[in-house]
């Protein structure tokens, strides 16, 4: 996708076709031509979702772990910050306005060319140009500049001592010598990439995998790993069906599924704590969901204790915001309870009254709406159908509607979607993108078109102070006037669940976003991995 903060799918990738033949990704412990098995340097991991494009300049990667590309920074196991293309942290001036990095020398584009600083300074102006279709491009709103001083050092000048920059150089760096000479929206390097990273793309057949092999002269060292396939399978039941069969060494599996595969002594499960979250947006151009009072009923209203519970088996915990309830940013006191007796009288005194088949109505309008989910996506559709199942008990009719995202996509401006969302670095990373009212209709940014002038300012003194404790005020204000008006109701954090293959030392997780398909999951540094001896 082109880096979208919601992204009902990761960080907003669109769903490929799903593959169903044995022809969709070599079996594991093969070789890519299929000859012999219990090969220790291959492995080939099922995925949900696809990106749009693999170009950083488009918004790939852009919180880091690309595999095809490096950032001037990484996160480590922790999420702490370390060097990457960076031979150190940033020198950072007093003011906060100046970020200087120094460049590891000797590095190399996959081709063979040399990565330098005009590289640096090419893809941040490049995705700055607004001729750069990157729907993340507000995520650099701060910089003022970015200049190269000689080949080995990047200085970047922002315009306000914004906080969180030097999580933001995660992003991967994109070859001038290349990139530079085409349509930066439309040209071959948008599917042929060309980076620095421990993996080279070699093949992507859309809608079914996306192969690699090890960058022999990677920086970093030569993987162990030789051959990493991702098939991409939409369906989660047919995800589960071929890492059974042995046809996948691992996949992201929803909590039901991955715990089928807890008596497999072959197999273990890897548990990734994210932030995240699913949420069901209430568009402000539909009658029903534009109404403060029915979003303030359905708040309430949904239980999402039970959800956590039934749903997610216990690996999540309730949302009730874009920010994780175990989180420093968390705003105390915005919980809110399962009160569906508060959500009738919530209605009830907004005119909203209970026809004879229980629905309720209003001024002539009915209180019912759509709620789209994606296809083949059975939390989501396990969220959609409680979420329809609370509301009918206070008397709004929801219908629940699986869809694609080309179906779902055209729709959003008026009709509720079970959408996800979420970035651990930082809290401006995804409520910027998410509540602020400019960026309605944008792609998938807003996509309730949530408009409320409080939250907006609070979103821009969060962005632009440099002292945390205004910063936090900022974001608490955030979360309290989502508990006055919800644009969205938060329903659930959720925890990622990755079954793998026990074939390789080396693994773990990090703390993850909504974006969780081609970099995430153990396979976040299988660049590390090495074979069980």
């Amino acid at each position: 996708m082109t880096a979208r903060s919601i992204r009902t799918a990761t960080a907003a990738a669109v769903a490929g076709a799903l593959a169903l033949g044995a022809a969709a990704c070599s079996k594991p412990g093969t070789s890519a031509t299929g000859a012999g098995s219990g090969a220790k340097d291959s492995a080939v991991v099922g995925i949900a979702y696809e990106p749009e494009s693999l170009s950083p300049l488009l918004g790939y990667g852009k919180d880091g772990n690309s595999k095809i590309f490096d950032g001037l920074l990484a996160l480590d196991g922790s999420m702490k910050l370390r060097p990457a293309l960076a031979v150190e942290l940033p020198k950072i001036s007093a003011d906060g306005l100046t970020y200087t990095y120094t460049l590891r020398k000797g590095v190399k584009f996959s081709d063979g060319k040399p990565f330098g600083a005009k590289d640096v300074v090419f893809t941040y102006e490049t995705i700055l140009d607004e001729k750069t279709n990157n729907a993340a491009k507000t995520e650099l709103d701060a910089v003022k500049s970015v200049k190269a001083e000689g080949d080995s050092t990047v200085v970047f000048t922002l315009k306000y001592p914004y906080a969180p920059f030097a999580e933001r150089t995660v992003l991967p760096i994109a070859p001038q010598h290349v990139a530079g000479k085409q349509d930066v929206n439309t040209g071959p390097f948008t599917t042929q990439p060309v980076g620095t990273g421990p993996y080279v793309l070699t093949k992507w057949s859309k809608g079914e995998k996306l192969s690699f092999k090890a960058n022999p002269d990677y920086w970093g060292g030569a993987p162990a790993v030789k051959k990493f396939t991702m098939a991409v399978v939409k369906d989660d039941d047919v995800r589960a069906t071929r890492l059974r069969t042995g046809d996948l060494d691992g996949a992201i599996l929803p909590p039901n599924l991955a715990k089928s595969f807890k008596s497999d002594s072959g197999k273990k499960t890897y548990a990734a704590k994210s932030f995240d979250y699913r949420t069901v947006t209430l568009p402000t151009h539909h009658k029903v969901t534009g109404d403060t009072a029915v979003r303030r009923a359905l708040d309430v209203a949904v239980d999402r204790r039970t959800m956590v519970d039934k749903i997610l088996e216990g690996a999540g915990k309730p949302a009730y915001g874009p920010v994780p309830t175990d989180s420093p940013w968390f705003a105390a006191g915005t919980e809110r309870t399962h009160d569906p007796a508060a959500a009738r009288k919530i209605l009830d005194e907004a005119g909203w009254k209970p026809g004879a088949d229980g629905v309720r109505t209003k001024d002539g309008v009915r209180a019912e709406f759509p709620l789209w989910y994606l296809s083949g996506d059975k939390l989501r559709q396990d969220h959609a159908l409680a979420y329809a199942s609370d509301a009918k008990k206070v008397g709004i009719d929801i219908k629940t509607q699986a869809g694609t995202w080309e179906v779902i996509e055209p729709r959003m401006k008026t009709d509720a979607v079970l959408a996800g969302g979420g970035a651990p670095a930082d809290p401006d990373f995804d409520q910027y993108t998410l509540l602020k009212s400019s960026l309605a209709g944008d792609g998938f940014n807003n996509m309730a078109w949530y408009d409320n002038k409080a939250v907006d300012k609070a979103l821009e003194a969060g962005r632009r102070s440099g002292k945390d404790e205004e910063r936090k005020a900022a974001y608490t204000t955030v979360q309290q006037e989502l508990v006055k008006n919800p644009g969205y109701t938060f329903l659930t954090h959720i925890d990622h669940l990755y079954v793998v293959n026990d074939s390789w030392d080396g693994l773990s997780t990090q703390t993850e976003p909504h974006d969780h398909g081609l970099a995430s999951g153990p396979w976040w540094n299988v660049e590390d991995w090495k074979p069980k001896k």
